[in-house]
């Protein structure tokens, strides 16, 4: 008897079927329902279930449940949905969400040491100017968190040419990476980087963390890319070291509220790149294989994968 494995979820439509197809297709030893669908008879089978957006009222149904598997990477909307540590948390790694950060921090990395912004606004007021451009080696980009998609983006930035620098709470070793750690070397690698580029998981100690004082501390002119979580960064802070020109550009793919409703000021800020969070999309096929090899892997022996740390956050 296949083992019943509810994906309980919050999507629309279209999106949840498209996943329940390809979790299946990853997983035909498993038998992988809605939670809907799911008999009160058989509630007491489940002891895992796939979650995205998950409402805990509807894993309350499930007496028996031990660990649930979440198709996102970031895990902080669930940490704090589910405060029952009863029930353990798994965060999805996937080897090829992070070749797509990596990616995506290499483009928009590019698309500020290249001056795009300023051609780009240059055009609109049809103005021919060159502006001189530095060699990526001359670039230094700090990458601020060495988790995951942390190194890989830090390694792709290296491979393409850039001084890397790497901050983490505490230390790690990224070959071909200048590493800091601790509150003191946050602040020296604020100081030196043209490019600050956050992907930090969002936790009680990383919420609120790039406010007035590590912006004060930014290299004068320097430019910040979040990837990571909306309240990373104090948002009121970086608007007033954009309007001092402290700080030169912003490119912005998370919020505190999404989708950013139509009427924010940030659309129209001559200084921010609005995206709709898009820097790593997770890829149904290759998710679907992690989650399933998770899942299978733990009905087989027994043993969990790794789980989150609910003091941490990750």
């Amino acid at each position: 008897m296949k083992p019943i494995t509810p994906f309980v979820h919050g999507l629309n439509d279209a999106a949840a079927q498209a996943w329940l197809a390809a979790l299946r297709q990853a997983a035909p030893g498993l038998d992988i329902r809605f939670a809907t669908e799911i008999a009160p008879a058989e509630r007491d089978r489940v002891e895992v279930a796939i979650v995205a957006n998950a409402d805990p009222a509807d894993l309350a149904a499930f007496p028996r449940l031990k660990w649930v598997q979440s198709l996102w990477a970031g895990v902080e909307r669930i940490l704090r949905d589910m405060p029952d540590d009863a029930v353990q948390i798994v965060r999805l790694v996937d080897p090829q969400l992070g070749e797509t950060m990596a990616e995506a921090v290499l483009a928009w990395t590019l698309f500020l040491h290249r001056a795009m912004p300023v051609y780009g606004a240059q055009q609109a007021r049809r103005v021919w100017q060159q502006h001189d451009l530095p060699t990526a080696a001359e670039r230094r980009i700090g990458v601020l968190g060495l988790g995951h998609l942390g190194q890989k983006s830090a390694e792709r930035l290296v491979r393409n040419g850039f001084d890397v620098l790497g901050w983490s709470r505490t230390a790690r070793d990224v070959p071909g990476v200048t590493t800091f750690s601790g509150a003191e070397g946050l602040s020296r690698l604020a100081a030196q980087a043209d490019i600050v580029v956050v992907l930090l998981p969002s936790t009680p100690l990383t919420r609120g963390l790039l406010d007035a004082r590590f912006l004060a501390a930014m290299k004068p002119g320097a430019s910040l890319i979040n990837f990571a979580r909306g309240d990373i960064v104090v948002r009121d802070d970086l608007l007033a070291a954009l309007e001092s020109r402290h700080v030169d550009h912003a490119v912005l793919d998370v919020f505190t509220t999404e989708p950013l409703p139509a009427d924010d000021p940030l659309w129209d800020h001559r200084q921010i790149t609005v995206l709709p969070h898009i820097s790593a999309p997770t890829n149904r096929r290759t998710a679907s294989a992690v989650v399933a090899d998770n899942i299978e892997a733990y009905f087989a022996t027994g043993r969990m994968p790794a789980t989150v740390s609910r003091e941490t956050g990750y």
